[in-house]
């Protein structure tokens, strides 16, 4: 009878205290975990699970381990906010699939995405014709994010109807200019002409029906 009373107090225990290690990490819906929160919640998962199993075990030896974890996801958290690089190494970059209505093939098989992959995402979405489809993003999480054609606008048209960003952290996007047929040079005139004479100092930065979306860094 001890050892029920045992698992019942290990399990309540390690209960509240993966409730604390996950609110600590951070809010994120399930589909949206990087692949360094997907491990570490796998690993405190079997973690608990072995702590809760073995009772013999002091659970000192499962909470010491966790703990660990947890430290080390949210100090890489804090590289990932603070670094662009280590985010697009751990999780990877959004990718665009369809480009003003144009499947990129190249870009599908860097990703390793098949056909039947993007037509199942799209029939999840109620799109039944890729004809319908003016932009198509592969986000990190894997997630397909999709701007439908509308019916006053021409495939051809001279500027991008989808809003990417230029800058980000202060850093130019220059696959994205590659995307939009702008250029580096193209992006530092414009802004000089805004009076943005420091790109380090913006945080966001997008251009959008011919418009400029900016967001400038918080001073502290």
């Amino acid at each position: 009878m001890d050892i029920y009373i045992i698992m019942i107090g290990r399990t309540v225990f390690l209960y509240i205290l993966i409730l604390v290690i996950f609110r600590v990490m951070g809010k994120r819906e399930i589909g949206e975990l990087s692949l360094l929160d997907l491990v570490v919640f796998m690993m405190i998962a079997e973690m608990a699970v072995i702590g809760i199993e073995d009772t013999k075990d002091p659970l000192l030896h499962t909470v010491i381990p966790m703990a660990i974890l947890m430290v080390i996801q949210y100090c890489l958290a804090i590289v990932s906010l603070k670094s662009q690089k280590f985010r697009e190494i751990v999780d990877g970059r959004p990718t665009v699939i369809i480009n003003n209505g144009k499947i990129d093939e190249e870009a599908m098989k860097q990703q390793r995405y098949n056909f039947d992959d993007l037509l199942m995402q799209l029939r999840e979405k109620s799109i039944k014709n890729v004809a319908d489809v003016e932009f198509a993003i592969l986000e990190s999480s894997g997630k397909l994010s999709v701007l439908e054609k509308s019916d006053n606008q021409s495939i051809k048209d001279s500027e991008p109807s989808i809003d990417l960003p230029l800058i980000l952290d202060g850093s130019i996007q220059e696959h994205h200019l590659d995307q939009i047929n702008k250029t580096k040079f193209w992006l530092e005139q414009k802004l000089e002409k805004l009076g943005y004479h420091d790109i380090k100092k913006i945080s966001y930065c997008s251009y959008h029906n011919g418009k400029f979306h900016i967001d400038l860094k918080d001073t502290r």
